[in-house]
């Protein structure tokens, strides 16, 4: 049974009521509808709780797709008790851990703004995250953090706007990196806009954004490391450069 993914909506959705649709044989459950995002795209799955009616509460480790994109199964902790089919909760996504990384999300799309070069790789975490440009050319990462604290002083609005599957499909040239594709089969794929009119950036794009570039906050370059001849991976932190004196 399809999930509805409130979540792509709605970024800042952290609490939820839910019905228990199906139990997996590893404890997984599905549940109607969801805020809990889905590890995809180099992004990790939300975590969080289930509260119970008792008021108990089951803590939830993992949340992954299922069989196909549209359904979303959260996975307990171990030795968590498991619910049963048809019981009504109400989830608590882990709202420090998801802002963070909404915040270093988009801290990447900045980065992909400043670096425009074909994206050839990406994983976001809580406290850093790496892109990896198809490049050669050589580039001082205090330069690059100086861009993207530009970025991020300009407060530009960060939203979404919405093509099909068919549009994008229509329009390959749009999608910056080389080998995470957007996600296709729910029949629409969002576009993170950055910038009036998106003045700054629009990209095909699933995970889960702030609202505007300062929520991003201080962040920095801290390194860029050479991996393979045409290959450079950036490594971001939050903070400022200082931070790794």
């Amino acid at each position: 049974m399809a999930t509805e993914l409130l979540y792509r909506d709605d970024f800042y959705l952290s609490t939820l009521e839910a019905v228990v649709t199906a139990i997996h044989e590893d404890g997984g459950i599905e549940f109607d509808r969801t805020c809990f995002y889905a590890t995809s795209g180099g992004q990790p799955g939300d975590t969080g709780s289930l509260e119970r009616a008792d008021g108990t509460r089951i803590k939830l480790g993992q949340t992954r797709h299922g069989e196909t994109k549209d359904i979303v199964v959260h996975v307990p902790l171990e030795g968590e008790p498991r619910p049963t089919v048809g019981e009504t909760v109400v989830m608590h996504v882990d709202w420090d851990r998801r802002h963070k990384l909404m915040r270093m999300h988009t801290a990447c799309h900045l980065l992909s703004v400043v670096c425009s070069y074909p994206i050839t790789g990406a994983a976001v975490g809580e406290d850093e995250s790496r892109v990896d440009f198809d490049m050669t050319a050589v580039i001082d990462k205090d330069e690059v953090t100086a861009g993207l604290m530009d970025l991020v002083a300009q407060n530009h609005p960060v939203y979404l706007q919405w093509i099909t599957d068919a549009e994008l499909a229509a329009n390959p040239g749009i999608v910056k990196s080389k080998n995470v594709r957007p996600p296709v089969g729910l029949g629409r794929v969002s576009l993170v806009c950055i910038g009036e009119d998106s003045s700054v950036d629009s990209q095909p794009c699933g995970g889960t954004h702030v609202a505007n570039t300062g929520e991003v906050g201080a962040i920095h370059i801290s390194k860029i490391e050479k991996k393979g001849k045409e290959n450079r991976r950036f490594r971001i932190r939050f903070g400022d450069i200082a931070a790794d004196a």
